[in-house]
């Protein structure tokens, strides 16, 4: 029996994510897969399962990349709020500034392909949105405590708000919304932040 060649999973992995982004899960063939992947059929049976489970995989790596992206760029300026502009900025920014508007967030994408009819998706894809609550909230809570915030504000439900937020104006973005819409949305999802 022949050898089946090796190659870096992770790889694999990270290149079924990029096609799956793009595509979405039934655009996507196995020949896209396959050939984006630098495997054989029956390796990326062997070593991911299905094309099913294979996108679940790819979804996690996404899911754990963003949530990770998020979480840094709200800790790197000391303003809770100048790093929260920055995060509704760099989604709302324009097609020359940002590559992959058009792809939007991954997830998101799994939320309305997938989610309605899928009770696995269903829940991964509100497991990320919960996880990202959690994220903007302990922001937001740094802010109160700094004293940038008012403590008086409800810090779960204005995170809960600002992760709504930012998933429409995720989505809003890949029909090309007029600026001045999208910098009064930003405006005023951040005024729930004022003191």
């Amino acid at each position: 029996m022949a050898r089946q060649r090796e190659f870096n999973k992770e790889q694999a992995l990270e290149a079924a994510m990029e096609v799956f982004w793009s595509k979405g899960f039934e655009a996507a063939s196995l020949s896209d897969l396959t050939a984006e992947m630098g495997i054989q059929r029956p390796s990326l049976y062997a070593a991911f399962g299905d094309k099913k489970e294979l996108f679940e995989s790819a979804l996690r790596r996404y899911n754990t990349w963003h949530a990770s992206k998020i979480r840094n760029l709200l800790q790197q300026e000391e303003s809770v709020i100048s790093s929260f502009r920055q995060l509704f900025q760099q989604i709302g920014a324009s097609a020359e500034e940002h590559i992959n508007r058009h792809r939007g967030c991954f997830c998101i994408n799994t939320m309305v392909e997938l989610a309605p009819h899928d009770s696995k998706f269903s829940v991964l894809t509100r497991e990320h949105q919960m996880y990202l609550a959690v994220i903007f909230r302990e922001a937001i809570i740094r802010g109160q405590q700094n004293g940038e915030i008012d403590a008086a504000l409800h810090a779960e439900a204005i995170a809960n708000s600002l992760v709504v937020s930012m998933i429409g104006l995720t989505v809003m973005m890949k029909s090309n919304p007029e600026s001045a819409m999208i910098k009064q949305a930003i405006e005023a999802a951040l005024s729930l932040l004022a003191r």
